[in-house]
């Protein structure tokens, strides 16, 4: 199986953490072909950053955005990533990623991670596990084993193709992973494989809108209302208590009550709300 793979990675206002990503990837045993950083608007040095590299690395190259003026959450992302995506050079690539530029990694990280995809020829979507720095100890940040968080999402070309991209709105990464599924796919993140995230997922936002974004993204992906509720409940045990549960919930609602469009799939959703009451009954779904 070949691993020839290209990246693209989306950034805004990235100067503080860029350079550990670039240099990760740099020392990687196994180089991506192309890697497209996509600077989305920045008002930092990010976009110098990145053609200083490109300079010094043909494989890597620059696309720059003009700045809309905020930070698009979910939508913003995608748009990014897919003017990197038409910008790309590469055809015959056999894996696709999306990756954030915040991340730490081993110089093995890659080739790893391909080893995973040769042993098993169903999976479609996988990436290794997200760590933060919290006073200097690597802290997990959890998942269902069928979740790869957005910030490291390789893809396997036959799968990509099957699900067509990403929806552009929050939630995408989640439902590219469901519709995969549906399609015949296994996902998996690589509990083996360690990446650190010098940002904490959805930072950017502030706590409050961070906990709205992900309920609205619950609610764009097409969550079952009762799976929610359960999801809600459960997240009262853990910090931060009762606004937590309360930033998701009024996510996941108000997009009903503004009437925001789900996406355009029934039968992934559902797909989705039937393994989810599965889930809720203790049957075997993707959460396993």
């Amino acid at each position: 199986m070949t691993s020839k793979y290209v990246v693209i990675t989306p950034v805004r206002d990235e100067e503080a953490n860029l350079r550990f990503t670039i240099e990760s990837m740099i020392a990687q045993s196994i180089r991506p072909v192309e890697w497209v950083i996509v600077n989305d608007g920045s008002t930092d040095q990010t976009g110098q950053i990145i053609n200083d590299f490109a300079e010094d690395y043909p494989w890597i190259r620059a696309v720059h955005r003009d700045n809309r003026g905020f930070r698009k959450s979910g939508g913003g992302v995608v748009e990014a990533f897919n003017d990197g995506y038409r910008a790309l050079i590469s055809r015959d690539w056999a894996f696709i990623v999306k990756f954030d530029g915040d991340l730490s990694f081993e110089p093995h990280y890659f080739e790893e991670c391909f080893a995973h995809f040769e042993s098993d020829p169903t999976l479609g979507v996988g990436g290794g596990s997200i760590y933060h720095l919290v006073d200097g100890e690597q802290i997990l940040e959890r998942c269902p084993n069928f979740h790869v968080r957005g910030a490291t999402k390789i893809y396997r070309k036959a799968c990509w193709n099957a699900i067509g991209g990403f929806w552009p709105a929050p939630g995408w990464d989640t439902f590219d992973e469901i519709k995969a599924n549906r399609l015949g796919w296994t996902t998996r993140t690589f509990p083996d494989l360690r990446l650190v995230h010098h940002r904490h997922t959805g930072s950017a936002d502030g706590l409050w809108n961070g906990l709205v974004k992900n309920g609205r993204a619950n609610y764009v992906c097409g969550y079952h209302p009762l799976f929610m509720l359960g999801k809600c409940l459960r997240r009262l045990i853990a910090r931060p208590y009762v606004i937590g549960s309360a930033g998701l919930l009024y996510g996941f609602i108000t997009g009903y009550l503004k009437r925001i469009p789900q996406v355009d799939d029934a039968d992934t959703i559902a797909y989705l709300r039937a393994q989810q009451l599965g889930r809720m009954i203790g049957g075997e779904t993707i959460w396993r």
